[in-house]
């Protein structure tokens, strides 16, 4: 029996009915994937061949196979007679092939487990997860348990990676039993749809990024209809409530200090001391003004894309940020976060981590709508780069080629991908990004001032 749906079409099919149709019919529609979109699926099959160590010595039924098919399958078969563990086990029930990551027999019962490159177990691995439970029930196979093998958030990388600390195996048989009775009405209902002539009708709205973003985004965009409106040009005017300005300001001391971290997450822990998916600070960029109209300098720090940058830059921060002076930063949660867990793993230099943090100052909270500076032209946004454009008209991130702290993060963890020349081209790109930020708040700060 030929499959009609997979775990993944299955999937898409609860998030979009169209997305669903749209897959099977007019592939050629999706969006074209970026580099950090293919990273993030070579991310997720990195992370599942790890987490194959916890069961070492099993066989791969997949093989040299792309996709899972009823080759695949009948490979499974195969297996299932002298194997006691198997990865990427396949089965086909109901014209549905799903395959779980790893399958494990003990005595006449099977323990299935499905790996995500997540720190927890979330709503859509609860559906993935009740599809596979009903696929494999039904192929006859006695389930004693069903997990979710999931990174443990509290994990620190101390030396070799610890495969068995590193993953969590989160239960989840109770939840996928209690999903059963809807699995066979919602496969049905997709079978019908897949027979129609039509393309599915279906506004656009939270499904398009939720649970998932959809790889059809750009074309149901592409249909939404236009309306010609008459051109409306918002006033971009600021007002400033001068008093709650001079109230903000009144506490700040010189130096000041405009300071901005760009980070990058690893899923699997790359430096000793660091936590999965824990925000690792790579760049930073610092201008410092000495007294009210003094010359501007300028500071920063980038890592080498290889080596742990995190106590290099703490060192050098700790020098450059001195031990008087106002800090402002724009959202300080983040660079708070940030700091704190740098004072955490290394611990030598809490004290003068925290001293930083304690002279923190956000810079955002007077730009949120009705707080201290309002302009139409925000459109209600506090983003730096809605606030930049209109506060100083002659800056923004447009000349650019890194716009936007997403792609800095990725385009700094393929850096060693790249010859020397590319290097160098891509860390001054990642300077000037970094950079942009910091001046940016200068100048909005200096703007106000001078407005008042």
């Amino acid at each position: 029996m030929r499959p009609i749906l997979s775990k993944t079409t299955y999937m898409y099919g609860l998030q979009c009915a169209k997305r669903l149709y749209m897959n099977k019919f007019h592939k050629t529609l999706a969006n074209e994937e970026d580099e950090i979109t293919q990273s993030i699926f070579q991310t997720g099959t990195d992370v599942g061949e790890l987490a194959q160590q916890l069961f070492p010595n099993g066989v791969n039924a997949q093989g040299d196979e792309e996709f899972h098919s009823d080759i695949t399958v009948l490979k499974t078969d195969e297996l299932l007679l002298t194997n006691n563990i198997i990865y990427e086990a396949a089965f086909i029930y109901n014209e549905v092939i799903c395959a779980v990551d790893i399958l494990v027999k003990k005595g006449d019962e099977y323990y299935a487990y499905e790996v995500k490159s997540t720190t927890k177990v979330k709503p859509q691995h609860i559906e993935d997860a009740a599809l596979q439970y009903y696929v494999l029930k039904n192929c006859g196979l006695k389930i004693a348990d069903f997990s979710i093998v999931h990174f443990d958030s509290s994990y620190v990388k101390i030396g070799a990676i610890s495969i068995d600390k590193l993953f969590k195996a989160t239960s989840v048989l109770e939840e996928v039993g209690d999903k059963q009775s809807s699995i066979e009405t919602n496969i049905e209902a997709m079978k019908l749809l897949l027979q129609q002539s039509e393309i599915p009708i279906k506004e656009m709205g939270k499904q398009c990024y939720t649970p998932y973003d959809c790889n059809f985004s750009r074309h149901c965009k592409s249909l939404l209809p236009t309306v010609e409106e008459i051109e409306v040009i918002p006033d971009n005017s600021i007002q400033v409530e001068k008093d709650l300005w001079n109230d903000f300001t009144s506490s700040i001391q010189y130096p000041l200090y405009y300071f901005d971290f760009e980070t990058i997450m690893y899923g699997i822990p790359v430096f000793d001391y660091s936590r999965p998916f824990q925000q690792i600070s790579f760049q930073y960029s610092l201008h410092v003004q000495n007294e009210l109209g003094g010359n501007i300098l300028h500071f920063e720090f980038l890592g080498n894309g290889n080596d742990d940058p995190r106590e290099t830059l703490i060192k050098q921060l700790i020098i450059e940020l001195g031990t008087i002076g106002t800090v402002f930063v724009w959202n300080v949660t983040f660079e708070k976060d940030v700091l704190k867990k740098l004072a955490i793993d290394f611990p030598q230099y809490a004290v003068g981590i925290n001293s930083i943090i304690d002279r923190l100052v956000d810079l955002m909270p007077p730009f949120r709508p009705n707080k201290t500076v309002f302009s139409e032209a925000f459109n209600g946004s506090y983003s730096i780069k809605k606030v930049l454009p209109i506060v100083v008209p002659e800056l923004s991130y447009n000349d650019l080629i890194i716009q936007e702290g997403g792609t800095a993060s990725f385009k700094y963890g393929q850096m060693n991908n790249l010859n020397e020349a590319e290097k160098e081209l891509l860390r001054i790109d990642l300077l000037e990004y970094c950079k942009r930020d910091t001046f940016a708040m200068v100048k909005i700060f200096d703007n106000i001032n001078a407005l008042i």
